[in-house]
């Protein structure tokens, strides 16, 4: 699950964003030190739009037992955003478990399964954060492309785009050049070298999705729930070497920041949250443009968790 990012001047931005959530040269002052009980929790969300409606299901489920909530969204990568809820800056993050393992928890890590997973995640997180119970709810990465590229090489596969990939500009979050999940492991894993790598802002997702369908890209990473993929009848190629591991939807607390009615109320969430739940409302908010705040309470309301 996991997801997108930035030039200088957005991650200028996100620094700053994440000064005024208690993050920076803070220190030791922490605004949610001992909060669990009776402070606020504050709810953060990446800068791309799954994370910040999973923000705000777990914002009003939390407000939904009586709980007092502030959202910080829209706050950058996890690059940025990580250290702030080791800090305690963040009280609660929205998390794809697969990528926060390789992304900021053990880098070499080959774990795969939702089990192997959690079980490396919970050896290996620093003491100050844990993870609470992961969503059947998935959202990975891929190697998506275009119908005339995928008809023109007959791809079914990332392990079939070896003898073009020269040929064909992949375009996606800038942090997927350096990630394992993404040209570093398809190098790896599949040797895969492109003729070129077009960085796109998590705002500019529609440009990219738009590129796709006019082929000046012909090879994008998008999460698997984007409902444009359906929408544009593009490809997802199969990763038969796990590239992409497992993606849930799992929370990322500050342990002090949190006490058990929040994580009764997170893990209700969890319980409920499906795939197809997470397609539904992405659909609803980048098809239809619906408000991320109603799509949140119905869909709540409907899993009776409001």
């Amino acid at each position: 699950m996991k997801k997108l990012i930035r030039g200088a001047v957005v991650g200028l931005v996100a620094a700053l964003t994440l000064s005024a959530c208690g993050g920076g040269d803070s220190g030791d002052e922490n605004p949610l030190a001992g909060g669990g009980d009776s402070g606020t929790i504050t709810v953060g969300g990446a800068n791309f739009p799954e994370s910040n409606l999973l923000g705000e299901l777990y914002a009003q489920a939390l407000e939904a037992k009586g709980l007092k909530v502030t959202r910080k969204f829209n706050i950058g990568a996890r690059e940025v955003y990580y250290d702030q809820v080791v800090k305690g800056g963040i009280s609660v993050m929205p998390e794809y478990n697969g990528a926060l393992l390789t992304t900021s928890v053990d880098k070499t890590s080959t774990a795969a399964t939702t089990e192997e997973i959690n079980a490396a995640l919970k050896a290996k997180l620093p003491p100050e954060v844990e993870i609470l119970n992961s969503a059947q709810a998935e959202d990975k990465d891929s190697v998506t492309v275009n119908p005339q590229t995928a008809a023109k090489y007959n791809l079914k596969s990332i392990a079939d785009l070896k003898p073009v990939a020269k040929e064909l500009t992949i375009a996606g979050p800038s942090e997927f050049k350096t990630r394992q999940q993404g040209l570093v492991g398809l190098k790896s894993a599949y040797g895969l070298e492109f003729k070129k790598f077009q960085p796109f802002d998590a705002g500019a997702q529609a440009t990219l999705v738009k590129l796709l369908t006019e082929n000046k890209i012909q090879a994008a990473d998008l999460f698997t729930t984007d409902p444009t993929i359906e929408q544009n009848k593009l490809v997802v190629l199969e990763d038969p070497k796990n590239v992409f591991s497992a993606q849930n939807v799992t929370p990322l607390v500050h342990k002090k920041s949190v006490n058990d009615t929040a994580r009764a109320a997170l893990n209700a969430v969890s319980a409920k949250l499906t795939t197809q739940d997470l397609l539904d409302m992405m659909k609803r908010i980048a098809i239809d443009k619906d408000d991320q705040e109603k799509v949140a309470e119905e869909w709540l309301k409907k899993s009776g968790l409001a």
